[in-house]
């Protein structure tokens, strides 16, 4: 068994669920191609890849959690963007929604990893949702794949 390795895994033999936030969707929606280009750099399936839309980030874990308890794929990476207002809010929703998506992972003993940026400005967002190697999603889905592998290891 290998551990901290910084490539990928072999996705050829999972599924997948990729959670986007519609609020703020070009920066989302980057996030997404990004999360679904690492999957299938994996070897992953693009039928094996589920696409769910959420109306915002504060709904990613309850949408996770519907996604786990159906039990048909090995990880969910839930997406999103949160910019920084005049009042904390932002650390208020961020804070709950790590929280939520840590307690489905928990419960499923699944990994469900957390893809949702926390920038100060939209330009920050920006950066880390480009179409280069620096793209969270694409950062998130490995992140997810890695787990899921090891998992499914332990489980043998």
């Amino acid at each position: 068994m290998q551990s901290g390795s910084s490539t990928t895994s072999s996705a050829s033999e999972l599924k997948v669920a990729i959670i986007t936030s519609s609020y703020h969707d070009n920066i989302t929606g980057e996030l997404s191609r990004g999360a679904e280009t690492a999957f299938l750099e994996a070897g992953g399936l693009p039928e094996h890849c589920i696409h769910v839309q959420a109306a915002g980030a504060w709904e990613l874990p309850v949408l996770a959690k519907q996604l786990s308890q159906l039990n048909q794929v090995d990880a969910i990476v839930a997406l999103g963007c949160i910019i920084t207002g005049e009042t904390t809010h932002d650390q208020v929703i961020g804070n709950a929604i790590a929280q939520g998506l840590m307690n489905v992972s928990l419960d499923w003993a699944n990994p469900v990893s957390m893809g949702v940026l926390t920038c100060q400005t939209i330009e920050q967002a920006e950066a880390r949702s480009s179409s280069t190697s620096s793209n969270k999603g694409r950062e998130a889905m490995r992140a997810a794949i890695n787990t899921a592998v090891t998992l499914k290891e332990f489980r043998q």
